[in-house]
């Protein structure tokens, strides 16, 4: 007759298996008899517009804001047409003689115009009142005809 295969070894690991298996039973068993809900509905909290914490989820129609149909823009605005023969008046914010552009300052409204040495009547320098003309160039408007104010 041949021996038995299950030895001592293995029908102690077995049973301490087992016996595991029955804890881990009886610990799920009594977690679920002591819950009191603590679900994720419970954890959760919401944080208002002014940042205070409460426990109620904010009402989404509140806040809600009705639009008119009419009144939404498909487009850019049209903007008014500047008179471009009109001269103009400003200050030389900044000109660089070597490589013979610079920028004017409009009075009033301080626009920033493009100026090159090409558009210019005569020498200017940095800080200088001139006076001059708007040209529609490639990257926007440029100075041109521009003659210091003595």
């Amino acid at each position: 007759m041949a021996r038995s295969q299950n030895t001592f070894q293995k029908k102690e690991r077995e049973k301490k298996r087992i016996q595991k298996r029955k804890e881990k039973e009886m610990k799920k068993e009594e977690r679920q008899a002591n819950a009191t809900g603590g679900g994720l509905d419970e954890m959760m909290a919401y944080v208002d517009e002014f940042g205070n914490i409460s426990d109620t989820p904010p009402d989404p129609l509140a806040k809600k804001k009705i639009i008119k149909a009419s009144s939404i823009e498909i487009g850019v605005p049209k903007q008014e047409k500047e008179d471009m023969t009109a001269e103009r008046r400003g200050k030389v914010s900044f000109f660089n003689d070597s490589k013979g552009y610079g920028f004017i300052n409009q009075d009033g409204t301080q626009e920033r115009f493009f100026v090159h040495v090409n558009g210019l009547m005569e020498p200017i320098q940095e800080g200088d009142k001139v006076s001059f003309l708007l040209e529609k160039g490639m990257k926007g408007m440029n100075a041109v005809s521009v003659k210091v104010i003595r």
